[in-house]
Protein backbone atom coordinates (compact mmCIF):
# COMPACT_ATOMS: atom_id res chain seq x y z
CA UNK A 1 0.00 0.00 0.00
CA UNK A 2 1.69 3.54 -0.80
CA UNK A 3 2.18 5.93 2.02
CA UNK A 4 -0.13 8.72 1.67
CA UNK A 5 1.65 12.26 2.96
CA UNK A 6 -0.32 13.62 6.11
CA UNK A 7 0.59 16.96 6.85
CA UNK A 8 1.55 18.37 10.34
CA UNK A 9 -1.71 19.17 12.18
CA UNK A 10 -0.38 22.76 12.03
CA UNK A 11 -0.35 22.39 8.42
CA UNK A 12 -3.88 21.63 7.91
CA UNK A 13 -7.47 23.17 8.65
CA UNK A 14 -9.14 22.27 11.99
CA UNK A 15 -5.05 20.76 13.02
CA UNK A 16 -4.34 20.50 16.74
CA UNK A 17 -3.40 24.58 17.85
CA UNK A 18 -4.46 23.80 21.46
CA UNK A 19 -5.01 27.38 23.17
CA UNK A 20 -6.16 26.71 26.06
CA UNK A 21 -8.76 24.05 24.82
CA UNK A 22 -9.83 20.54 25.74
CA UNK A 23 -9.30 18.25 22.90
CA UNK A 24 -12.55 16.61 21.36
CA UNK A 25 -13.24 13.32 21.90
CA UNK A 26 -11.31 10.52 19.66
CA UNK A 27 -13.19 8.64 17.13
CA UNK A 28 -12.63 5.13 17.61
CA UNK A 29 -12.84 2.75 14.55
CA UNK A 30 -10.15 2.41 11.21
CA UNK A 31 -13.50 1.76 10.11
CA UNK A 32 -15.78 5.08 9.28
CA UNK A 33 -18.68 2.93 8.05
CA UNK A 34 -18.43 0.56 10.81
CA UNK A 35 -17.50 3.10 13.49
CA UNK A 36 -18.70 2.66 17.18
CA UNK A 37 -18.69 5.47 19.66
CA UNK A 38 -17.37 5.84 23.10
CA UNK A 39 -19.49 4.92 26.01
CA UNK A 40 -21.23 7.80 27.64
CA UNK A 41 -21.23 7.98 30.81
CA UNK A 42 -24.79 8.41 32.27
CA UNK A 43 -24.78 12.00 34.19
CA UNK A 44 -22.28 13.10 31.55
CA UNK A 45 -20.19 14.60 33.85
CA UNK A 46 -16.74 15.95 31.98
CA UNK A 47 -13.88 13.72 31.59
CA UNK A 48 -10.46 13.97 32.64
CA UNK A 49 -8.19 13.86 30.14
CA UNK A 50 -5.67 11.30 29.41
CA UNK A 51 -2.83 11.74 26.79
CA UNK A 52 -2.70 8.54 24.77
CA UNK A 53 1.16 8.49 23.21
CA UNK A 54 1.88 6.12 20.07
CA UNK A 55 5.18 7.39 19.01
CA UNK A 56 4.34 6.73 15.26
CA UNK A 57 0.35 7.46 15.09
CA UNK A 58 -0.82 5.14 13.93
CA UNK A 59 0.11 2.09 11.31
CA UNK A 60 -3.33 0.92 9.70
CA UNK A 61 -2.16 -2.96 10.94
CA UNK A 62 -2.43 -1.27 14.42
CA UNK A 63 -5.47 1.02 14.13
CA UNK A 64 -8.26 -1.77 15.54
CA UNK A 65 -6.61 -2.74 18.30
CA UNK A 66 -5.39 0.64 19.98
CA UNK A 67 -8.89 2.50 19.65
CA UNK A 68 -10.60 -1.15 21.48
CA UNK A 69 -8.41 0.05 24.18
CA UNK A 70 -10.82 3.18 24.96
CA UNK A 71 -14.10 2.09 23.70
CA UNK A 72 -15.50 1.56 27.01
CA UNK A 73 -14.46 4.81 29.18
CA UNK A 74 -17.21 6.46 30.99
CA UNK A 75 -14.65 9.17 32.99
CA UNK A 76 -11.58 9.60 31.10
CA UNK A 77 -11.12 11.36 27.73
CA UNK A 78 -8.26 10.02 25.71
CA UNK A 79 -6.28 12.52 23.48
CA UNK A 80 -3.71 11.10 21.14
CA UNK A 81 -0.22 12.51 21.29
CA UNK A 82 3.23 11.64 18.95
CA UNK A 83 5.99 12.23 17.06
CA UNK A 84 4.91 10.95 13.46
CA UNK A 85 1.59 10.67 11.49
CA UNK A 86 0.74 7.88 9.76
CA UNK A 87 -2.09 6.56 7.69
CA UNK A 88 -4.33 5.57 10.51
CA UNK A 89 -4.02 8.75 12.48
CA UNK A 90 -7.25 10.01 11.11
CA UNK A 91 -8.93 6.72 11.92
CA UNK A 92 -8.09 7.01 15.71
CA UNK A 93 -9.02 11.03 16.02
CA UNK A 94 -9.78 14.21 13.92
CA UNK A 95 -7.73 16.09 16.23
CA UNK A 96 -4.02 13.86 16.57
CA UNK A 97 -1.57 16.18 18.20
CA UNK A 98 1.96 16.35 17.30
CA UNK A 99 5.16 16.86 19.24
CA UNK A 100 7.34 20.12 18.51
CA UNK A 101 6.25 22.62 15.71
CA UNK A 102 5.67 21.84 11.73
CA UNK A 103 8.73 22.40 9.37
CA UNK A 104 12.67 21.92 9.95
CA UNK A 105 12.13 23.94 12.87
CA UNK A 106 10.07 20.85 14.33
CA UNK A 107 12.22 18.17 13.00
CA UNK A 108 14.53 19.85 14.90
CA UNK A 109 12.47 19.16 18.18
CA UNK A 110 11.23 16.21 17.70
CA UNK A 111 15.20 15.07 17.45
CA UNK A 112 15.62 16.60 20.77
CA UNK A 113 13.04 15.15 22.68
CA UNK A 114 13.15 11.24 21.40
CA UNK A 115 16.94 11.51 21.79
CA UNK A 116 17.63 13.86 24.92
CA UNK A 117 13.97 13.73 26.76
CA UNK A 118 13.71 17.75 26.07
CA UNK A 119 9.57 18.61 25.59
CA UNK A 120 8.88 21.39 23.37
CA UNK A 121 6.66 23.87 23.93
CA UNK A 122 4.67 23.19 21.41
CA UNK A 123 1.62 21.75 22.14
CA UNK A 124 0.97 22.74 25.08
CA UNK A 125 0.20 20.13 26.99
CA UNK A 126 -0.49 21.60 30.03
CA UNK A 127 -3.33 23.93 28.96
CA UNK A 128 -4.98 20.01 28.60
CA UNK A 129 -4.63 19.50 32.09
CA UNK A 130 -3.97 15.81 31.78
CA UNK A 131 -4.22 13.82 34.83
CA UNK A 132 -1.73 10.39 33.50
CA UNK A 133 0.45 9.40 30.23
CA UNK A 134 -0.82 5.98 28.68
CA UNK A 135 1.89 4.90 26.28
CA UNK A 136 1.49 2.05 23.53
CA UNK A 137 4.97 -0.56 23.27
CA UNK A 138 7.85 -0.71 25.69
CA UNK A 139 9.31 1.91 23.38
CA UNK A 140 6.70 4.13 23.65
CA UNK A 141 6.81 4.66 27.55
CA UNK A 142 10.73 5.31 27.18
CA UNK A 143 9.72 7.51 24.98
CA UNK A 144 6.98 9.41 26.62
CA UNK A 145 8.62 9.33 30.40
CA UNK A 146 9.97 12.91 29.78
CA UNK A 147 6.53 14.09 29.16
CA UNK A 148 5.42 12.59 32.55
CA UNK A 149 8.36 13.82 34.49
CA UNK A 150 7.47 17.54 32.36
CA UNK A 151 3.88 17.51 33.67
CA UNK A 152 4.07 16.10 36.63
CA UNK A 153 1.65 13.40 36.25
CA UNK A 154 1.85 9.38 36.13
CA UNK A 155 3.05 6.84 33.31
CA UNK A 156 1.16 3.83 32.34
CA UNK A 157 2.85 1.49 29.51
CA UNK A 158 0.64 -1.00 27.96
CA UNK A 159 3.36 -3.76 26.45
CA UNK A 160 2.00 -5.80 23.84
CA UNK A 161 4.27 -8.54 22.74
CA UNK A 162 7.91 -8.27 21.07
CA UNK A 163 8.66 -5.03 23.23
CA UNK A 164 8.66 -7.56 26.38
CA UNK A 165 10.48 -10.15 24.09
CA UNK A 166 12.62 -9.53 21.37
CA UNK A 167 16.31 -9.88 22.36
CA UNK A 168 17.56 -6.54 20.50
CA UNK A 169 15.61 -4.31 22.80
CA UNK A 170 17.38 -5.41 26.18
CA UNK A 171 21.10 -6.71 24.88
CA UNK A 172 24.00 -4.32 25.99
CA UNK A 173 25.54 -2.61 23.36
CA UNK A 174 28.17 0.00 23.23
CA UNK A 175 26.18 2.90 22.53
CA UNK A 176 22.20 1.56 23.73
CA UNK A 177 19.53 2.52 22.04
CA UNK A 178 16.64 4.49 23.41
CA UNK A 179 14.89 1.83 25.25
CA UNK A 180 17.77 0.36 26.92
CA UNK A 181 18.95 3.89 28.48
CA UNK A 182 15.65 4.46 29.67
CA UNK A 183 14.68 1.09 30.81
CA UNK A 184 15.53 1.07 35.01
CA UNK A 185 14.05 4.52 35.02
CA UNK A 186 11.38 3.59 33.41
CA UNK A 187 10.73 0.54 35.54
CA UNK A 188 11.58 2.51 38.80
CA UNK A 189 9.37 5.78 37.53
CA UNK A 190 6.14 4.16 35.62
CA UNK A 191 2.99 3.56 37.62
CA UNK A 192 1.83 0.53 36.25
CA UNK A 193 2.28 -1.72 33.56
CA UNK A 194 -0.13 -3.35 31.51
CA UNK A 195 0.47 -7.01 29.97
CA UNK A 196 -1.87 -8.10 27.51
CA UNK A 197 -1.47 -11.56 28.41
CA UNK A 198 -0.10 -13.43 31.14
CA UNK A 199 2.91 -14.76 28.87
CA UNK A 200 3.88 -11.02 28.24
CA UNK A 201 3.40 -10.29 32.48
CA UNK A 202 5.89 -13.41 32.90
CA UNK A 203 8.25 -11.93 30.25
CA UNK A 204 8.42 -8.45 32.36
CA UNK A 205 8.88 -10.11 35.40
CA UNK A 206 12.06 -12.23 34.23
CA UNK A 207 12.92 -8.90 32.51
CA UNK A 208 12.93 -6.96 35.95
CA UNK A 209 10.13 -5.28 36.17
CA UNK A 210 8.50 -4.68 39.15
CA UNK A 211 5.97 -7.47 40.23
CA UNK A 212 3.58 -5.15 41.98
CA UNK A 213 3.29 -2.88 38.98
CA UNK A 214 2.07 -5.69 36.23
CA UNK A 215 -1.11 -6.12 35.69
CA UNK A 216 -3.16 -8.38 33.00
CA UNK A 217 -5.53 -6.74 31.16
CA UNK A 218 -6.59 -8.29 27.41
CA UNK A 219 -7.04 -6.56 24.49
CA UNK A 220 -10.83 -6.77 23.69
CA UNK A 221 -12.98 -7.44 20.60
CA UNK A 222 -16.37 -6.12 19.29
CA UNK A 223 -19.33 -8.74 19.95
CA UNK A 224 -22.00 -8.55 17.11
CA UNK A 225 -25.38 -9.22 17.95
CA UNK A 226 -27.05 -11.46 17.63
CA UNK A 227 -24.83 -14.34 16.90
CA UNK A 228 -23.93 -14.88 14.00
CA UNK A 229 -24.61 -18.09 12.22
CA UNK A 230 -21.08 -19.77 10.42
CA UNK A 231 -21.63 -18.65 6.56
CA UNK A 232 -23.24 -21.67 4.72
CA UNK A 233 -20.50 -22.46 1.81
CA UNK A 234 -21.57 -20.96 -1.64
CA UNK A 235 -17.93 -20.71 -2.97
CA UNK A 236 -14.89 -23.16 -2.19
CA UNK A 237 -13.68 -23.63 1.37
CA UNK A 238 -10.99 -21.86 2.41
CA UNK A 239 -8.42 -21.25 5.00
CA UNK A 240 -8.27 -17.59 6.28
CA UNK A 241 -4.72 -16.11 7.64
CA UNK A 242 -4.84 -12.56 8.69
CA UNK A 243 -1.42 -10.74 10.04
CA UNK A 244 1.62 -8.84 9.31
CA UNK A 245 4.07 -10.90 7.04
CA UNK A 246 7.11 -10.79 9.35
CA UNK A 247 8.71 -14.65 10.93
CA UNK A 248 6.55 -14.35 13.94
CA UNK A 249 3.67 -15.14 12.41
CA UNK A 250 4.17 -18.42 11.01
CA UNK A 251 3.46 -17.79 7.26
CA UNK A 252 5.87 -20.03 5.99
CA UNK A 253 5.01 -22.70 7.94
CA UNK A 254 1.31 -22.38 6.82
CA UNK A 255 2.18 -22.43 3.37
CA UNK A 256 4.13 -25.42 4.20
CA UNK A 257 1.15 -26.91 5.93
CA UNK A 258 -0.94 -26.53 2.83
CA UNK A 259 1.78 -27.96 0.21
CA UNK A 260 1.33 -31.34 2.59
CA UNK A 261 -2.29 -31.20 2.45
CA UNK A 262 -2.37 -31.16 -1.30
CA UNK A 263 0.61 -33.63 -1.55
CA UNK A 264 -2.02 -35.80 0.16
CA UNK A 265 -5.11 -34.68 -2.52
CA UNK A 266 -6.59 -32.60 0.55
CA UNK A 267 -6.00 -28.98 -1.57
CA UNK A 268 -8.17 -26.15 -0.15
CA UNK A 269 -7.77 -22.73 -0.92
CA UNK A 270 -5.79 -20.40 1.14
CA UNK A 271 -6.62 -16.64 1.56
CA UNK A 272 -3.37 -14.55 3.24
CA UNK A 273 -4.65 -11.17 4.30
CA UNK A 274 -2.16 -8.34 4.98
CA UNK A 275 1.23 -7.23 3.62
CA UNK A 276 4.49 -6.55 5.34
CA UNK A 277 8.55 -7.19 4.36
CA UNK A 278 8.28 -10.94 3.80
CA UNK A 279 5.60 -10.50 1.37
CA UNK A 280 7.83 -11.65 -1.19
CA UNK A 281 9.30 -14.17 0.01
CA UNK A 282 6.17 -15.88 1.22
CA UNK A 283 4.39 -15.12 -2.27
CA UNK A 284 7.58 -16.98 -3.64
CA UNK A 285 7.30 -19.79 -1.37
CA UNK A 286 3.13 -19.81 -2.43
CA UNK A 287 4.70 -20.43 -5.99
CA UNK A 288 2.83 -23.58 -7.65
CA UNK A 289 -0.05 -24.35 -5.08
CA UNK A 290 -2.84 -24.75 -6.70
CA UNK A 291 -5.24 -22.17 -4.90
CA UNK A 292 -3.45 -19.29 -2.75
CA UNK A 293 -4.35 -15.28 -3.15
CA UNK A 294 -2.44 -12.44 -1.31
CA UNK A 295 -5.53 -9.77 -0.78
CA UNK A 296 -3.61 -7.16 0.76
CA UNK A 297 -5.02 -5.44 4.21
CA UNK A 298 -8.79 -5.35 3.85
CA UNK A 299 -11.11 -3.57 5.76
CA UNK A 300 -12.57 -4.87 9.00
CA UNK A 301 -15.95 -5.79 7.49
CA UNK A 302 -14.58 -7.41 4.86
CA UNK A 303 -12.51 -9.24 7.31
CA UNK A 304 -15.29 -10.20 9.40
CA UNK A 305 -17.02 -11.71 6.35
CA UNK A 306 -14.39 -13.57 5.72
CA UNK A 307 -13.93 -14.91 9.21
CA UNK A 308 -17.72 -16.35 9.08
CA UNK A 309 -16.71 -18.19 6.23
CA UNK A 310 -13.66 -20.16 6.76
CA UNK A 311 -13.09 -23.23 7.00
CA UNK A 312 -10.64 -22.23 9.47
CA UNK A 313 -8.34 -18.74 10.88
CA UNK A 314 -4.94 -20.50 10.67
CA UNK A 315 -2.42 -18.33 13.50
CA UNK A 316 0.67 -20.54 13.43
CA UNK A 317 2.74 -18.04 15.34
CA UNK A 318 6.57 -19.10 15.90
CA UNK A 319 9.16 -17.34 18.19
CA UNK A 320 11.14 -15.62 15.76
CA UNK A 321 14.77 -15.99 15.63
CA UNK A 322 15.35 -12.56 17.42
CA UNK A 323 13.09 -13.86 19.93
CA UNK A 324 10.32 -12.04 18.79
CA UNK A 325 6.86 -13.59 20.07
CA UNK A 326 3.73 -12.80 20.18
CA UNK A 327 1.35 -11.26 23.31
CA UNK A 328 -2.36 -12.65 22.71
CA UNK A 329 -2.71 -12.02 18.31
CA UNK A 330 -5.88 -9.61 17.99
CA UNK A 331 -7.05 -12.45 15.14
CA UNK A 332 -7.56 -15.16 17.78
CA UNK A 333 -10.05 -13.62 19.63
CA UNK A 334 -11.57 -11.88 16.53
CA UNK A 335 -11.81 -15.09 14.91
CA UNK A 336 -13.37 -16.09 17.82
CA UNK A 337 -15.69 -13.56 17.94
CA UNK A 338 -17.09 -14.09 14.36
CA UNK A 339 -17.84 -18.25 15.18
CA UNK A 340 -14.74 -19.04 12.80
CA UNK A 341 -12.78 -22.00 14.54
CA UNK A 342 -9.07 -21.31 15.17
CA UNK A 343 -6.01 -22.93 13.89
CA UNK A 344 -3.48 -21.76 16.60
CA UNK A 345 0.03 -22.72 18.03
CA UNK A 346 0.96 -23.49 21.40
CA UNK A 347 2.72 -20.03 21.42
CA UNK A 348 2.74 -16.57 24.02
CA UNK A 349 -0.43 -16.08 24.74
CA UNK A 350 -2.63 -18.13 22.41
CA UNK A 351 -3.52 -20.56 25.10
CA UNK A 352 -5.22 -18.32 27.38
CA UNK A 353 -7.80 -17.98 24.25
CA UNK A 354 -8.19 -21.17 22.88
CA UNK A 355 -8.58 -24.14 25.05
CA UNK A 356 -7.70 -27.17 22.54
CA UNK A 357 -10.57 -29.39 21.47
CA UNK A 358 -13.09 -26.76 23.12
CA UNK A 359 -12.80 -23.72 21.99
CA UNK A 360 -10.34 -23.95 18.76
CA UNK A 361 -7.31 -26.68 17.95
CA UNK A 362 -3.38 -25.73 19.22
CA UNK A 363 -0.34 -27.51 17.63
CA UNK A 364 3.23 -26.83 18.84
CA UNK A 365 5.03 -24.07 17.06
CA UNK A 366 7.03 -24.45 14.23
CA UNK A 367 5.60 -28.25 12.61
CA UNK A 368 3.36 -27.78 9.44
CA UNK A 369 3.01 -31.41 9.67
CA UNK A 370 0.77 -31.02 12.52
CA UNK A 371 -0.97 -27.64 11.22
CA UNK A 372 -1.71 -29.99 8.24
CA UNK A 373 -3.35 -32.60 10.44
CA UNK A 374 -5.17 -29.95 12.76
CA UNK A 375 -6.94 -28.29 9.31
CA UNK A 376 -7.36 -31.44 7.77
CA UNK A 377 -9.80 -32.39 10.67
CA UNK A 378 -11.38 -29.28 10.42
CA UNK A 379 -11.62 -29.92 6.45
CA UNK A 380 -13.18 -33.73 7.24
CA UNK A 381 -15.74 -32.88 9.58
CA UNK A 382 -17.60 -29.68 8.89
CA UNK A 383 -19.54 -30.39 11.96
CA UNK A 384 -16.39 -30.05 14.53
CA UNK A 385 -15.26 -26.43 13.36
CA UNK A 386 -19.27 -25.12 13.86
CA UNK A 387 -18.62 -26.80 17.49
CA UNK A 388 -15.25 -25.36 17.98
CA UNK A 389 -16.61 -21.90 16.29
CA UNK A 390 -19.36 -21.41 18.53
CA UNK A 391 -17.77 -21.97 22.35
CA UNK A 392 -15.03 -20.06 21.07
CA UNK A 393 -17.86 -17.54 20.62
CA UNK A 394 -18.82 -17.49 23.82
CA UNK A 395 -15.50 -17.49 25.32
CA UNK A 396 -14.98 -14.22 23.41
CA UNK A 397 -18.27 -12.76 24.62
CA UNK A 398 -17.29 -13.74 28.63
CA UNK A 399 -13.77 -12.62 28.59
CA UNK A 400 -13.00 -10.54 25.66
CA UNK A 401 -15.45 -8.04 24.95
CA UNK A 402 -13.89 -4.67 23.98
CA UNK A 403 -16.67 -3.07 26.66
CA UNK A 404 -15.52 -4.96 29.00
CA UNK A 405 -11.46 -4.83 28.53
CA UNK A 406 -11.81 -1.47 28.27
CA UNK A 407 -13.59 -0.26 31.26
CA UNK A 408 -10.72 -2.79 33.48
CA UNK A 409 -7.91 -0.74 31.52
CA UNK A 410 -9.98 2.59 32.75
CA UNK A 411 -10.66 1.28 36.05
CA UNK A 412 -7.14 0.84 36.53
CA UNK A 413 -5.87 4.24 35.21
CA UNK A 414 -8.26 5.84 37.61
CA UNK A 415 -6.92 4.12 40.76
CA UNK A 416 -3.18 5.24 39.26
CA UNK A 417 -4.18 8.83 39.91
CA UNK A 418 -6.02 8.26 43.08
CA UNK A 419 -9.62 8.78 41.90
CA UNK A 420 -11.35 5.15 41.72
CA UNK A 421 -13.98 4.35 39.92
CA UNK A 422 -17.73 5.75 40.78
Amino acid sequence: MPHTKIPHPEERPGGARLEGRRAPVPATSCDSEDRPTLAISPNSQPRDTVLVYRHRLAPLSEVSFLRRFYVGFELLSPVWLGCHLDQGASALTDDPLIVGRAGPIGAIERSLFRHCGVLPATPDLRALRPRLVHAHFGRGGALALPIARALGIPLVVTFLGADATKETHYRRRLVPQIYARRLAALQREAALFVCVSEFVRERLLARGFPPDKLEVIHQGVEIDEPIPHRAIQTVEPYVLFVGRFVEKKGGADLIEAMRLLESCGKAISLVLVGDGPLAAALKEQARGLQQVSFPGWLPGPEVRRRMRGAVAVCVPSVTARTGDSEGLPNVVVEAMAEGAPVVGTRHAGIAEAVEHGRTGLLVPEGDPGALADALESLIARPELGRRLGAAGRVVAADRFSAIGQSRRLEAALLRVIGDPPR
